[in-house]
This record gives C-alpha cells, sequence and structure tokens, in this order.
C-alpha cells in the first residue's frame, strides 16, 4: 500500500512537472508575438522602472521621412538627470533636467523629439508629471508625440490634430488599464515648434512660458479647480469641487484637467487648450517646466535665471537647483529651449554700425583733408587778385593821366566831381 500511494505520488508530480514543460515551450513559442514582447516589456518596467525613468526618447516615426538627431543624457552622483541638443544650422538648442527632489518616487516625465517631415524642422518638447503613479506620465512620453506626428493633420492644420492626438491618447490609456484598479493620472505641458510657428498645449497644472526681450510670457494657464471657468465646467457636468487643504475635484484631486484619473473622467477631461505665437527675434528661449518648479519659482524669475546662462543645459540645471533649495518638495523636471534666430541678424547689424563708424571716421577726417586745398585755393585766388587789381588801377592812373593832360592845369578831382554834379541837375540847397 506504502508502495502504491508513493508510485501514485510521483506520477502525479511527474505529470505536474510535464504539463509546465509543456508550458513553458508553449510559452518560449509565443515569445516572438508582439503582444507578448509588449508584456515582457511592461513587466521589465516595473521591476526595473530606473532603467528607463529619466530616458529621453529621441526616435520619429512614421513614413513622411522624417529624421531625428540623437540626444545626449547623463545621471550624476547627486541624481540629476540633465542633457542637451542643439540643431544641425544652430538656430535652436534645448536643455533638460529633472530630480526626483524629497518624494520616495520619481513620476516626472519628459520627452524631446526633433525630426525633418517633408522638408520641415519639427521640434517637440513635453512634461509630464503623474500622480497616483508614474504609469500615465511614462505611457504619454512613449506615446503622445508619435501619435501626434502619426496624425493625418499634423503639418496641414497642427492645432487640430494637437487636440484630437490629446483626447485619443487619452482613450488609448484609459482602454490599455481597463482591467486594472489602477486610476492614475499625469498632466502634459507641451510645446510644438513647426518652423517658425510655435504650438503651446497644456492640461493640467504643469507650465510653459516663453522669454520677449527679457519679460516672462505664460503660454499656458494652470488647470485649477478653483479657476472660475473650470469650477463652472465641473459643476455643470455633476461634479463638485471642495477645500481639503486646497481645492480639489471631487474632494480628491487637485487639478481639473489630466489624463487617466479613471473615476473622475466625466469631470476631469484631457481636452488641452492651446496658445499660438509666431517667433521673430524678440523671442529668446522657452521653459517648460513641471510644478515642482513652478510652486516657487515665479515665471519672471525663471526667465531671469535661465537668461544667465548660455547653455540652455546649464539653465535647466540651475532652475531645478533654485527650486529645490526654496523648499520645493515634490519632483522637478525642466525644459530650457533657446532660440538663436536673433543672432543671425546680429552680425549684420555689427557690420552695419562698423561700417558707419567707418563712414562717420571718414565723414569726420574728409573735411579736414579738405579744408587745407579749400584754403589752398582761395589763398590761390588771393594771390591772383592782386596781380590783377593793380594792373586795374594802372589803367585807371593812365586815363587819369590823360585826362590831366587834356585838361587844364590846376584842376582837381573835385572840380570834376562838381562837374559831374552840374551835369547831372542842380543840388538841393537849404532854404
Amino acid at each position: 500500500m506504502v508502495c502504491n500511494s508513493y508510485l501514485k505520488t510521483v506520477i502525479l508530480q511527474a505529470g505536474k512537472y510535464i504539463q509546465k514543460v509543456t508550458r513553458g515551450f508553449a510559452r518560449f513559442a509565443n515569445l516572438r508575438s508582439p503582444k507578448t514582447i509588449s508584456a515582457l516589456r511592461f513587466s521589465s518596467d516595473r521591476i526595473f522602472p530606473s532603467i528607463r525613468k529619466m530616458m529621453v526618447d529621441t526616435s520619429a516615426t512614421g513614413n513622411r521621412g522624417m529624421t531625428s538627431n540623437s540626444l545626449s543624457e547623463k545621471v550624476d552622483d547627486r541624481g540629476y538627470a540633465s542633457g542637451g541638443w542643439k540643431s544641425e544650422d544652430g538656430k535652436l538648442s534645448c536643455g533638460y533636467s529633472s530630480f526626483k527632489g524629497k518624494r520616495a518616487s520619481m513620476e516626472d516625465f519628459y520627452d524631446v523629439k526633433t525630426c525633418k517631415m517633408n522638408g520641415q524642422t519639427v521640434c517637440l518638447f513635453g512634461i509630464f508629471d503623474g500622480h497616483g503613479g508614474s504609469r500615465a506620465a511614462e505611457y504619454l512620453k512613449e506615446n503622445l508625440f508619435k501619435n501626434l506626428m502619426n496624425h493625418p493633420e499634423f503639418l496641414a492644420n497642427t492645432r487640430l490634430a494637437i487636440s484630437e492626438t490629446y483626447q485619443q491618447t487619452d482613450s488609448d490609456f484609459l482602454e490599455s488599464g481597463k482591467d486594472t484598479f489602477r486610476d492614475d493620472g499625469s498632466t502634459a505641458s507641451t510645446a510644438v515648434l513647426v518652423g517658425n510657428h510655435l504650438y503651446v498645449a497644456n492640461v493640467g497644472d504643469s507650465r510653459t512660458v516663453i522669454s520677449k526681450a527679457g519679460k516672462a510670457i505664460p503660454l499656458s494657464e494652470d488647470h485649477k479647480p478653483n479657476r472660475s471657468d473650470e469650477r463652472k465646467r465641473i459643476e455643470n457636468a455633476g461634479g463638485v469641487v471642495m477645500w481639503a487643504g486646497t481645492w480639489r475635484v471631487g474632494g480628491v484631486l487637485a487639478m481639473s484637467r489630466a489624463f487617466g484619473n479613471r473615476m473622475l473622467k466625466q469631470f476631469v477631461v484631457a481636452e488641452p487648450e492651446i496658445q499660438e505665437q509666431e517667433l521673430d527675434e524678440e523671442f529668446e528661449l522657452l521653459v517648460l517646466a513641471s510644478d515642482g518648479l513652478w510652486d516657487v519659482v515665479p515665471n519672471e524669475d525663471a526667465v531671469s535665471l535661465a537668461l544667465l546662462e548660455e547653455e540652455p543645459e546649464s539653465a535647466a540645471r540651475k532652475l531645478i537647483e533654485t527650486a529645490f533649495s526654496r523648499g520645493s518638495a515634490d519632483n522637478i523636471t525642466c525644459i530650457v529651449v533657446r532660440l538663436y534666430h536673433e543672432l543671425e541678424t546680429k552680425p549684420q547689424s555689427e557690420t552695419h554700425t562698423q561700417s558707419e563708424t567707418e563712414m562717420e571716421l571718414q565723414a569726420q577726417s574728409e573735411p579736414k583733408s579738405e579744408e587745407p586745398q579749400m584754403e589752398t585755393e582761395a589763398e590761390t585766388k588771393r594771390e591772383a587778385q592782386p596781380e590783377t587789381e593793380p594792373q586795374m588801377e594802372t589803367e585807371a592812373e593812365t586815363k587819369r593821366e590823360a585826362q590831366t593832360e587834356t585838361e587844364p592845369e590846376g584842376r582837381t578831382e573835385p572840380q570834376t566831381e562838381s562837374e559831374a554834379v552840374t551835369k547831372s541837375g542842380p543840388t538841393p540847397t537849404d532854404g
């Protein structure tokens, strides 16, 4: 009996082992399927999140003749991730920096893409600040710009493409997590530069600011529940805005628009507010950052600090360090985009100024060189005049001598004058 029971146990264990091996072979056979690879990649990201945490994606997808530039990135001993990039024509450069700060985990992500589409330069910059987890922010980093560049109206109607892509990407994210109990979300503040035309889109409380002649101009407005228009929109949709340390949608979320947040989706939408700006030589730089920066650094300070640094990477790092030193308790991420188009006209203006200066110097020196010539000519005339005037006097003297010879002796010039008066008529007398 003991032997029989032992044999049964061995057979059962062997059967289970064979089943495991069979399943293993089946899984191995399916490893090459896209779904399996995607699942494995997602699992690895969950196990090793730091590997992908700070990566900047430079790939450009699609089939419109797009080519992308590579970006450099480094992480120092203090945990600052930073990097930079400069365009081939030297008209544009950007720097980025990110820091976990006092938070236990990193939920900020950023993305920079640059490419050529149909022969036109396109640059995309984005800040994504996650809440309730990092999954939504990471999803936006990996998909938002890729979806936007593949939109059929991206170049023809960029504003429409941005609006539709934002909302479609939000729907895709919610669909991807429908079988989970997660309810995380993310902000997005993006700047899309097509030629010299800038489109800034915002969802949430990350922010984009531009510098024009040293002045800070916000190109996005934070989506806070206490904004009058946002509160009205939420309440019209059946929601409530409550005070819980700060104003919150349903007493939960401290922003009125976001990607994700399935439970509040009816009120917390992902429809972006978009501002357009035609860039000229007065615009100097862009600053995009998560609220970890803007909570403690005003727009004017951010622009002033960034303008002090020659390289945008140094500027982004400086802003992160400033925010941390001022007490920011959040993740802090920043992108600084430097616009160098004004340098094209600078050498020309300098050359023009130099040529004007040279002309002024010439104008100042020419009169000095001409004046002696004019004086010489005047002196020559004066020298020539004395030579002719004595001749005229001689002729006059000759005539007088001739008249003296013909006239009676003893007559003088006064007599000649009296004769002239007598000829011309009587002279008036007193009385």
